[in-house]
């Protein structure tokens, strides 16, 4: 196993444990977390655009679309932690989480045709792999909560469609943020994280997915 590899999985245990407990212990904890990670993706980002030969016009329409999508999402897991419990956005989390391993995973193991330009890291089998880990994940989450006896077959069929749609809201959003990245020619938007990088390169798809599904839960009313 690299030391980078180490590097991560510690990070990830610290990390888990950190989101968890200001989850759990106390709303204004949670609260104080959201924060703190979005002002410092957001600075992350400022210094990025920095670095890319760009018109001032458009900086300044990328910096307000973002820092719109910032808003939203805190916005949303307020509401999360106002109106659901915390179990729900975990699973909404683990989701994200699962895609992006299940991307690593099938992209390092089967590797094969690029997915785009923009990120030349990431493969076609990788983005299937996400897709696949995201299905799994929601439907082990399911089983755990015993939702099954409840659900007929035809919903489970439909219910398949969630985990595919915030795999690719997320897969998205890390492109997203990629394509910057390159302009930039960065690899990582800090080295805050042993392993991972910054707290944007954590967050790219999750800014995205997390509002954007709930927004579908709430307009299904799941």
């Amino acid at each position: 196993m690299s030391k980078e590899l180490q590097k991560r999985i510690i990070s990830s245990f610290i990390l888990f444990f950190v989101f968890t407990f200001c989850l759990f212990i106390h709303e204004y904890t949670w609260f104080a977390l959201v924060f703190i990670c979005c002002l410092l993706s957001w600075l992350e980002w400022i210094s990025m655009m920095k670095k890319i030969k760009i018109k001032n016009k458009i900086f300044e329409v990328l910096s307000l679309i973002l820092s719109f999508l910032y808003l939203l999402t805190a916005a949303f897991i307020f509401y999360f932690i106002g109106h659901w419990d915390a179990s729900q956005f975990i699973f909404l989390v683990s989701i994200c989480i699962f895609s992006d391993i299940g991307g690593y995973v099938f992209g390092k193991i089967i590797g094969g045709k690029k997915l785009t330009k923009i990120s030349p890291n990431k493969t076609i089998s990788g983005s299937i792999g996400s897709f696949i880990f995201s299905i799994i994940i929601f439907y082990l989450w399911l089983y755990i909560i015993d939702d099954f006896s409840k659900l007929d077959s035809a919903t489970l069929y439909f219910y398949i469609l969630i985990p595919i749609f915030l795999s690719f809201i997320n897969q998205s959003g890390d492109l997203f943020i990629s394509y910057f990245k390159r302009k930039a020619k960065i690899k990582n938007t800090s080295k805050l994280i042993p392993g991972h990088g910054g707290i944007l390169d954590r967050l790219d798809g999750i800014i995205f997915a997390i509002p954007l599904t709930i927004l579908l839960f709430t307009l299904l009313s799941i």
